[in-house]
């Protein structure tokens, strides 16, 4: 069972930036892609972004595209999450997870997120 522990949420003004990081262990992480998840208050938990498992790739959601960068580092088991130009619609708990599709109900397990408040 992989672990997961998401860190560098925060608050963040309209048009500021963060970056999310996510440490992984328990498996060979750098053999899986990676994807990281957000749930807004009142919503369900929706995919983000993604990344194959040599970072050759990415893929985003529309509503975060052009403003979100995904990375990893694999020597350090890590994937980031580099957000720009920030919007009060961003404000949710953001999870990372070993990539199986877009659709948050084919996982099973989450680690404990990293809370991301935009005011405005």
């Amino acid at each position: 069972q992989v672990q997961l522990v998401e860190s560098g949420g925060g608050l963040v003004q309209t048009g500021g930036s963060l970056r999310l990081s996510c440490a992984a262990s328990g498996r060979t992480f750098s053999a899986y892609g990676m994807g990281w998840f957000r749930q807004a208050p009142g919503k369900e938990r929706e995919f983000v972004a993604h990344i194959n498992w040599n970072g050759g790739w990415t893929e985003y959601a529309d509503s975060v595209k052009g403003r979100f960068t995904i990375s990893r580092d694999n020597a350090k088991n890590t994937v980031y999450l580099q957000m720009n130009r920030l919007k009060p619609e961003d404000t949710a708990v953001f999870y990372c997870n070993v990539y199986k599709g877009r659709d948050p109900l084919a996982y099973d397990y989450w680690g404990q997120g990293t809370q991301v408040t935009v005011s405005s």
